[in-house]
């Protein structure tokens, strides 16, 4: 019976995860157990082991006497994310460029290549389409399992916060250059530079979520 239970709360836990990114469970909003048992058709037991896999996460937590609650991203969170995360991915690109075939490099180039076409069109949506196939290409290539688990745990972090650096002035044109930068680093099979071109990627992009930030608020005190 175990693990038709554990297949349960992790199918609830995907479909809580949902809710969340897809903005019905909003950040800073109660989980109401009981409704949601009721939408989902299920018991409290497997809600509550999925609560339990998704505060594990850092998607919820909980408050004694009170219940969950979803969880909210301050720019405090951010600032201490971004410099793991950019480490992180920093050494997926050194393993991958370690690695990487000349039929992955050319993987990499298609992706590269829509990738431009993307952020030349302006189509954002599709842009970041195309940087999260490149993103994840590089991690596999980096072929460490350690590496990918955190790494997946901190972007739903980053994906709860709802961020859209691509929209501060300037950032998309930016954002291709720094990808390019890695590209070209790991096509010379230069792991270092890869290294260090990603973490300036991932650097950048929280200075550009600062620099919305402050624009925000600049306009709300203008209003």
């Amino acid at each position: 019976m175990r693990p038709v239970h554990n297949s349960l709360h992790d199918e609830v836990a995907a479909k809580l995860r949902e809710l969340i990114f897809g903005g019905e469970l909003l950040p800073g909003s109660f989980v109401d157990e009981a409704a949601l048992c009721e939408r989902l058709a299920i018991s409290r037991t497997p809600l509550r082991e999925a609560l339990k896999v998704l505060t594990a996460e850092g998607l919820v937590r909980h408050e004694p006497r009170r219940g969950c609650f979803v969880n909210q991203v301050t720019e405090q969170d951010l600032d201490e994310i971004f410099p793991v995360i950019a480490l992180l991915e920093g050494r997926c690109a050194y393993e991958a460029t370690r690695n990487a075939s000349d039929t992955d490099i050319q993987a990499l180039e298609t992706l590269h290549e829509r990738l431009t076409r993307h952020a030349r069109a302006r189509r954002i949506n599709d842009y970041y389409e195309a940087n999260y196939a490149i993103h994840e290409a590089i991690i596999t290539l980096a072929d460490n399992r350690w590496l990918a688990q955190v790494i997946a745990d901190l972007r739903k972090i980053l994906k709860l916060a709802r961020l859209q650096q691509l929209h501060a002035p300037g950032r998309l044109e930016q954002s291709l250059a720094e990808h390019l930068a890695v590209f070209e680093a790991l096509k010379a099979r230069d792991a270092e530079a890869a290294e260090q071109a990603m973490r300036n990627h991932l650097t950048r992009q929280r200075e550009a979520l600062r620099e919305l930030a402050r624009s925000s608020k600049s306009r709300v005190l203008a209003a």
